[in-house]
């Protein structure tokens, strides 16, 4: 039982952390002014998704700090956690897509390596970050798309 209060550190750390600099980083005036490619998604289906995401992102973190907080899977979760915060005030902050390319793509990398190096230890783990996985991809994509017309 003594496990469930970091938890809940866990879940403040992502989707409070992930919230937090979402509301500091709005795409405002300018990201509406973009060329857009077909595929872009409406602007309200980003706050959904990465509230989902950001809580699955929690409970993989937690899980793999309460099996081996020093493994390598926690220091990647790390990596990815930080490129994931680094993202919004790069490409929405800055209007610097693409820096925010580059830092989107190790996001990509940081994620894939989590569920590799997760999978032996904890699958669920691994299981939990593979929509986070397809998400970024999209993103990676849409940011591509958007460096390109723009």
């Amino acid at each position: 039982m003594k496990k469930y209060p970091s938890l809940l550190l866990f879940l403040v750390l992502a989707l409070g952390g992930g919230l937090l600099i979402g509301y500091a980083t709005l795409p405002g005036a300018w990201y509406a002014s973009l060329a857009k490619p077909p595929f872009n998604p409406p602007n309200w289906v980003f706050g959904p998704a990465w509230t989902l995401l950001y809580v699955l992102i929690a409970v993989a973190g937690w899980r793999t700090w309460v099996r081996e907080p020093k493994g390598t899977a926690m220091k990647v979760w790390g990596i990815q956690l930080a490129l994931n915060f680094a993202w919004s005030p790069t490409f929405f902050g800055a209007k610097m897509m693409g820096p925010a390319l580059v830092v989107i793509a190790l996001l990509l990398a940081s994620i894939l390596l989590f569920i590799a190096s997760a999978w032996n230890r904890d699958r669920l783990s691994s299981w939990l970050f593979v929509p986070y996985a397809a998400w970024v991809a999209f993103a990676t994509l849409l940011n591509a798309s958007l460096l390109w017309l723009n």
